[in-house]
């Protein structure tokens, strides 16, 4: 509540994160109206933006509607909410057309699909920031972002990380730039 209070005293909007939303590596489901319960009450301590996060990768479209329905039906707005997708079972971008649909316009997303969660054994990287641009331009949604440039970006960190990217399309674009014995 301090650090909340003290932005907002300084104008710095403040954003919250929820993870763990549809699933959790501990105790499994996580209900619903749990998740609405402390999305309530980081509304009420100043939060402006709420990020509701599939930190395990679990989420299903479903779940994605029940949750946004549920939300929207307890008055928070769509202008409050953001979506945070992991892609451990290739259903983030499904997960992300869902939100798009119920009109959520924030994603979280990761050059490379990097990251991830040392608390989650087996949970894969963020969605992939390349998979995002290519769903969202090919539907006509402009976002100001060049999506050679994030490719670019991306194969310049990899290396440093230790381990490839997972964005499939930056595995396409590799493909079909280089052959199988030259590719970086």
């Amino acid at each position: 509540r301090p650090v909340i209070a003290m932005a907002r005293r300084e104008n710095i909007p403040v954003r919250g994160y929820i993870s763990t939303v549809f699933g959790c590596p501990y105790e499994g489901s996580v209900a619903p109206r749990q998740v609405l319960s402390v999305a309530q009450s980081l509304l009420e301590m100043g939060v402006e933006e709420l990020s509701l996060g599939d930190t395990i990768g679990v989420a299903t479209p479903d779940q994605v509607v029940d949750i946004l329905s549920l939300f929207f039906s307890e008055g928070i707005s769509v202008e409050h909410l953001a979506v945070h997708f992991h892609d451990t079972r290739g259903t983030a971008l499904a997960n992300v057309l869902m939100a798009l649909q119920m009109g959520i316009s924030t994603v979280d997303a990761a050059a490379g699909g990097l990251g991830g969660c040392p608390y989650a054994p087996g949970a894969a990287g963020n969605l992939a920031t390349e998979d995002l641009l290519y769903m969202l331009h090919g539907m006509g949604i402009s976002t100001g972002v060049d999506l050679e440039k994030v490719v670019k970006a991306t194969r310049f960190i990899a290396p440093f990380l230790g381990h490839l990217p997972t964005s499939k399309y930056y595995q396409a674009s590799l493909a079909s730039r280089y052959g199988p014995d030259d590719a970086p």
